[in-house]
């Protein structure tokens, strides 16, 4: 039994080594990239679309080099002038002390657990002001 396979497999080895059977085999399996008319219409598409990914690709790496930095200087410029002028404006004001301080200001139903518990979390002190002692 076993050297009836064996001698079957060694006919089917020599049949798959024929000319006729390998040209068939290579032919099926190969494919030509030169010629354009053997291509289907999937191949087209994804190189296609790999073109334009790369085209994409392009534009948005120039967009970020050459767009992106002058955009941000840009805005950081206005930023920085806007900052100016808004505390060119607070000198102009009367000083912390002396401003109206009303009753909906600064309202403390219990003590800060930071610092002398006074204080705000984001208190800044060339902003906000609280007379703990004066009564309106």
């Amino acid at each position: 039994m076993f050297a009836q396979r064996q001698m079957f497999f060694a006919r089917l080895a020599a049949n798959l080594r024929a000319p006729a059977v390998r040209q068939t085999v290579q032919r099926r399996f190969a494919s030509n990239p030169a010629t354009d008319s053997g291509k289907n219409a999937f191949v087209r598409e994804r190189e296609a679309v790999k073109q334009h990914a790369a085209e994409t690709t392009e534009l948005w790496r120039k967009i970020s080099l050459y767009g992106i930095p002058p955009a941000l200087a840009l805005a950081g410029y206005n930023a920085y002038t806007l900052y100016n002028e808004h505390w060119e404006h607070w000198s102009h004001l009367p000083p912390l002390e002396e401003r109206t301080e009303y009753p909906y200001q600064n309202i403390r139903t219990r003590n800060y657990p930071w610092g002398d518990g006074d204080k705000t979390l984001f208190w800044n002190e060339s902003v906000n002001y609280h007379n703990r002692d004066k009564v309106t």
